[in-house]
C-alpha cells in the first residue's frame, strides 16, 4: 500500500509538471507595459504566435536596439533578432505581423516589419506598444490614407535601396478560399499595389469560442464570404476589455472604419527562403474592424457589421449556377471586391467555358436610390486574356463610378448579376448604310438598310425606319447616324464624358445615377435622326431646340459647371438588337425637300 500510494503521488506530480509546461506556452502575462525608453541594446524578450492549429507558441528574441523616428516624425522602432529553431529556419513570417514582444516580462510591443528576404538572420521592427495603445496624432497637412505602405514591384524599394537594407512591413496575407491562382492572376498589379501577399486557405465552421482571443492568436478583416471567400489575417497582440490590438502595423491606413472581424485558425506555417507565411482557415466572425492606423489595426469584440449581399446566376442553355456572396462595403476595396468576385464566380464555373459570348444584367439597388442598372455583352477574342474578363471589369467600372462620386458614399443595400453564356461569338461591324431615297418630306417615315458583317460569318441586313419631323423647312438638310452605343451616346451626349473628366457633371448621385441609366448598350444598332437646332444639355437633362436667347443667357455664366450647347439635336432614334456587340459608324445626309 505503501508502495502504491508513492506511484500515486509520483503520478500527480507528474500531472502538475505537465500542466505547467503546457499553461507556459500560453501567454499568461500581466497587464504591465513596458515603456520605449527603457528599452536597451541586449534586452532578452520573446514573443507569441501561432505556427500550426490553435497553439500558440512562444521564441525568444534579443534586442539589437532602437530606432528613432523610423516610420515617421516621434515614430520609433525597436529592432529585434529572433532566436529559436522555429523561427531562425522559417525568418519573420507572413501573418506573424501583430506578435505580442515581451520584454523583462512587460509588454513592450508588436511585431510589424521585417528585414530584407535572403538574409541570414531573423531581424524583425517592432512597433512600440505606447504607440499601437495610444497612437500618436497624424502629423498637420496628412491626409487619411497617406503614408499606406505598399511593397515596391521591382527588385529594388524606393529610392534605389536593395530589399537587404530597408525594412519593409510583415505581409499581410490575403486569403483566398475559393479562388484558383488563375481567377488572381488578372488583379496581381492591383493586389500587389496594397501590399497585399495573396494565400490560399479554406474556411472553419464558426466555434463558440472564436471570440475568446489571447495575445499570439490570429485575426483579421473579412472582406468577401460566402461560397468564396477573401480575409485577412495576422496576430493579435493585446486584448482589453472588448478592444483588440493586432496587426502592429496598418492593414490599408484607411483610418476608422467598419469592417466584420473574424477568427483566424493556422493550418501550417509554410518556410521559404523568399517569403515564409501562415497557411490559414477563416474562422467565424467575432465582431468589427474599427481602426485601421499607422501603428495598429483595431478591433472590437461582437456583432459584425452588414455587408452587401451579391447575388451571381450563371446561365448556359437550360443549366444555371448561383453563387451567393457577402462584401465589405468601403468606397476603396468594394469596386475591386465586387470585380474580383463576379470574375471568379463566372470563370470558375463549371458551366463555363472560353469561346462563348456573355450576355450580363444586372441591378445594385441603393438606398434612398432608385436602383443602379447594368447591361453589357462580351464576345470572345483571339487573344489570351480570359473572355470574362471584361464582365468583371464592367461590374468594376460601375461600382468605381458610384464610388468615387463628390455627393455621398453610396449606402449598397443588394448586387445581382447574371451572365448568360450564347454559344460562339457573336460580334457585327456596321459596313455600310443606305436611305431608300435621300430627300424627303415633312413627316415623311424613311426606311433605312445597314450592311453588317459578323464574326466569320455571312454579311446580313438590317432594316429599321427614321421620321422627319413635320416642322422641318425645306432646304434643311439633316443628319442620319448609324453606329454603336457608344458612338450615338458621344453624338447626344457628349457632355457627360468631357464634364465628368473636367470635375464638372452631375449635381447629386440620383442625377449621376440617371445618366448611367440612360447610357446605351452595346448589344445594338443606333439609328439616330440629327436636326441642326441647338440643344442644351444641362447635368442629366437634355433640352433640344432651346431658343437662341435662352441658350445665350445661360451659356454666358461665369463658371461653365455642367451646362453644353450641342449644334445638333436628336430628334428620333431606333434601335436593332443584335445579341452580340457592334462596333461601327456611318453618318448621312438627308435633304429636305
Amino acid at each position: 500500500m505503501v508502495r502504491l500510494a508513492k506511484r500515486f503521488t509520483f503520478f500527480l506530480l507528474f500531472l502538475v509538471m505537465t500542466a505547467g509546461v503546457s499553461l507556459a506556452a500560453v501567454p499568461q502575462e500581466s497587464n504591465e507595459i513596458l515603456p520605449l525608453s527603457q528599452v536597451r541594446a541586449g534586452m532578452q524578450g520573446y514573443a507569441y504566435t501561432v505556427f500550426a492549429g490553435d497553439q500558440v507558441e512562444k521564441f525568444d528574441l534579443v534586442v539589437v536596439g532602437v530606432m528613432p523616428n523610423f516610420m515617421g516624425p516621434k515614430q520609433s522602432i525597436i529592432l529585434v533578432e529572433l532566436k529559436g529553431p522555429k523561427v531562425e529556419h522559417t525568418g519573420v513570417v507572413a501573418g506573424m505581423s501583430g506578435s505580442p514582444v515581451y520584454l523583462e516580462g512587460k509588454l513592450a510591443g508588436a511585431l510589424s516589419l521585417k528585414l530584407g528576404i535572403f538574409t541570414k538572420e531573423a531581424l524583425a521592427g517592432v512597433t512600440p506598444i505606447e504607440d499601437i495603445l495610444h497612437p500618436p496624432e497624424p502629423s498637420a497637412g496628412m491626409a487619411p490614407g497617406a503614408g499606406q505602405f505598399a511593397l515596391p514591384t521591382t527588385a529594388a524599394a524606393p529610392g534605389g535601396l536593395p530589399y537587404g537594407a530597408a525594412l519593409q512591413p510583415i505581409e499581410t496575407p490575403l486569403v483566398f478560399s475559393g479562388f484558383q491562382p488563375s481567377a488572381l492572376q488578372p488583379f496581381l498589379t492591383q493586389l500587389q499595389s496594397y501590399g497585399f501577399v495573396a494565400a490560399q486557405g479554406g474556411t472553419a465552421e464558426a466555434r463558440p469560442d472564436d471570440g475568446k482571443l489571447a495575445a499570439g492568436d490570429m485575426a483579421g478583416m473579412v472582406l468577401v464570404e460566402g461560397d468564396a471567400s477573401i480575409n485577412s489575417a495576422c496576430t493579435v497582440t493585446a486584448v482589453r476589455g472588448d478592444k483588440v490590438y493586432l496587426c502592429g502595423h496598418p492593414f490599408l491606413n484607411f483610418g476608422d472604419v467598419q469592417m466584420p472581424m473574424a477568427r483566424s485558425r493556422v493550418v501550417t506555417t509554410l518556410s521559404s527562403e523568399l517569403s515564409s507565411t501562415k497557411i490559414v482557415n477563416m474562422g467565424g466572425s467575432i465582431g468589427t474592424i474599427t481602426g485601421d492606423h499607422l501603428t495598429a489595426v483595431t478591433g472590437k469584440l461582437g456583432p459584425p457589421p452588414a455587408m452587401i449581399p451579391l447575388d451571381l446566376t450563371f446561365r448556359m442553355g437550360s443549366a444555371e449556377k448561383k453563387l451567393h456572396f457577402e462584401v465589405v462595403n468601403h468606397p476603396k476595396l468594394t469596386p475591386l471586391l465586387v470585380a474580383l468576385t463576379t470574375f471568379n464566380g463566372v470563370s470558375q464555373n463549371y458551366l463555363y467555358g472560353e469561346g462563348t459570348t456573355l450576355h450580363l444584367t444586372g441591378e445594385i439597388r441603393l438606398k434612398g436610390h432608385v436602383p443602379v442598372q447594368i447591361e453589357n455583352t462580351v464576345a470572345p477574342t483571339d487573344t489570351m486574356a480570359p473572355d470574362s474578363l471584361p464582365i468583371a471589369l464592367v461590374v468594376q467600372n460601375v461600382f468605381g463610378r458610384l464610388f468615387t462620386n463628390n455627393f455621398e458614399i453610396p449606402a449598397v443595400e443588394h448586387i445581382t448579376l447574371r451572365v448568360e453564356s450564347l454559344p460562339g461569338r457573336q460580334s457585327y461591324t456596321v459596313d455600310s448604310a443606305w436611305l431608300e431615297k435621300g430627300e424627303a418630306a415633312p413627316g415623311e417615315t424613311l426606311k433605312v438598310r445597314v450592311l453588317l458583317r459578323p464574326y466569320r460569318g455571312a454579311a446580313r441586313i438590317e432594316e429599321t425606319t427614321v421620321r422627319v419631323p413635320d416642322q422641318m423647312a425645306r432646304g434643311t438638310t439633316l443628319r442620319v447616324l448609324v453606329s454603336d452605343a457608344d458612338w450615338m451616346n458621344r453624338a447626344s451626349r457628349g457632355f457627360v464624358f468631357a464634364s465628368m473628366a473636367g470635375g464638372g457633371g452631375p449635381d447629386g448621385l440620383d442625377q449621376l445615377i440617371a445618366l448611367m441609366n440612360r447610357e446605351r448598350h452595346n448589344d445594338r444598332l443606333y439609328v439616330g435622326l440629327f436636326v441642326p437646332a441647338p440643344t442644351l444639355v444641362w447635368d442629366d437633362k437634355e433640352l433640344p431646340n432651346v431658343p437662341l436667347s435662352q441658350i445665350n443667357v445661360v451659356d454666358g455664366r461665369p463658371g461653365p459647371g455642367s451646362v453644353q450647347v450641342l449644334r445638333e439635336s436628336l430628334a428620333s432614334e431606333s434601335s436593332i438588337m443584335l445579341g452580340g456587340p457592334v462596333s461601327g459608324l456611318i453618318s448621312l445626309n438627308l435633304q429636305i425637300r
